[in-house]
C-alpha cells in the first residue's frame, strides 16, 4: 500500500503545527507532527486498522479512523492506495470535519 496525503489533508496538519508555533511552541507542533505521521505509516502495512468513521458513512466512501493522541486522522482505501483525507482535533465539533 502507498500512503498519500490530500491537500486538504496536508493543509491541516500544516494548521496545527502553525497553531503550536504562534503559542510558542514550535517544538511540540513538530513533536505532534511527527506522531501522526509515524501513526498514518502504520497504515502500509495495515490499511484497515481503523474503524469505519460512522459520521462520514453517509458519503458512501468507506472512510476510516485512526487516533495519535487528541487527533482521529480520516482516510479511505482506493485500490492500493491509502488516501488520508483529513486531520481532526477530536475536541472540536465533529460537524466540523471534512472528507
Amino acid at each position: 500500500m502507498t500512503v498519500l496525503y490530500t491537500a486538504w489533508a496536508k493543509n491541516q496538519l500544516r494548521e496545527i503545527y502553525n497553531y503550536y508555533k504562534e503559542i510558542g511552541s514550535s517544538k511540540k507542533g513538530r513533536k505532534i507532527r511527527i506522531s501522526i505521521h509515524k501513526k498514518v505509516l502504520k497504515l502500509k502495512a495495515f490499511p484497515f486498522l481503523g474503524r469505519e468513521e460512522e459520521l462520514l458513512s453517509v458519503l458512501g466512501q468507506g472512510h476510516r479512523y485512526i487516533v495519535e493522541g487528541q487527533y482521529k486522522i480520516i482516510y479511505r482505501i482506493i485500490e492500493d492506495n491509502v488516501y488520508i483525507t483529513d486531520i481532526f482535533d477530536a475536541r472540536r465539533n465533529p460537524d466540523l470535519m471534512m472528507p
